[in-house]
């Protein structure tokens, strides 16, 4: 029997991969035999999601400590990478921040650090990967995690950095797509619903979120650990490959209404 999500032999690097959703994705991609190699700031986090990841579903993993805004940082963990694994078939860039504050009252400070990781973060992981990786072997799967934040706006939680650099991950999406599917890589995003992350959960706990929740997405609710992980193992498939430059939300069709 075929299995159109097969990824033995496969190194997927994974972005913002201590807790929450990049986590999840990372075992969702190794249950079906990627190697994984976690990347994120703490390095104490990464070796015991690494270890849970090997113990759990007996692929390699390893974490490897990078600050995706820092250039030379992002040129040593792909590199390191690459020496350990020798190649990258699918980067998934989750790596993220949500300044939180009225749009009059955000510094200036807040919205570039949002820029940075967020956006531009995601362009110099995805450059270096395509540039050393994924062009030479004419081959990737590159999956930007946006937000419906980057579709739409809001009232409930003034948000505007993480719009703005949602969007653009949203648009630079569409770009690398249109760029690097000759070299055989495909680039698609998912924008992420309402999901419990170490960010989110004590405003998603709130009474009035939960009422909002409740009018607002059409399934009257949020999205459940391992609800996001379908989407990623989707586009992350050898068998996905007409797939390029789509924006799939994953929201319980907020972005619906």
């Amino acid at each position: 029997m075929k299995n159109y999500f097969d990824l033995s032999g496969q190194v997927a690097l994974v972005t913002g991969c201590s807790t929450g959703l990049g986590v999840q994705m990372a075992k969702a991609l190794a249950s079906q035999g990627a190697k994984i190699a976690a990347v994120a700031r703490r390095q104490n986090l990464l070796d015991e999601v690494a270890a849970e990841i090997s113990r759990e579903f007996g692929v390699e993993a390893i974490g490897v400590a990078c600050d995706i805004t820092d250039t030379e940082n992002v040129k040593k963990a792909v590199a390191a990478i690459l020496e350990r694994f020798g190649r990258i078939d699918i980067l998934i860039n989750n790596a993220g921040t949500g300044a939180v504050a009225p749009a009059e009252d955000i510094t200036d400070e807040q919205f570039q650090h949002e820029m940075d990781v967020d956006l531009f973060g995601s362009f110099k992981v995805a450059r270096e990967v395509a540039k050393h990786a994924m062009i030479p072997a004419k081959y990737g799967r590159i999956i930007n995690i946006a937000s419906m934040y980057g579709l739409v706006g809001n009232k409930i939680a003034p948000s505007s950095p993480y719009h703005a650099a949602k969007g653009g991950v949203v648009n630079m999406t569409r770009a690398l797509a249109s760029e690097w599917g000759e070299k055989g890589i495909t680039v698609n995003a998912i924008c992420p619903g309402y999901f419990y992350t170490p960010l989110t959960t004590e405003t998603l706990n709130s009474d009035f979120f939960i009422q909002y929740a409740k009018q607002m997405i059409p399934l009257a609710r949020y999205g459940n650990e391992g609800e996001l992980d379908t989407a990623a193992l989707f586009l992350a498939s050898k068998n996905s490959a007409y797939v390029n430059g789509a924006i799939i939300p994953v929201d319980g069709g907020y972005t619906a209404m």
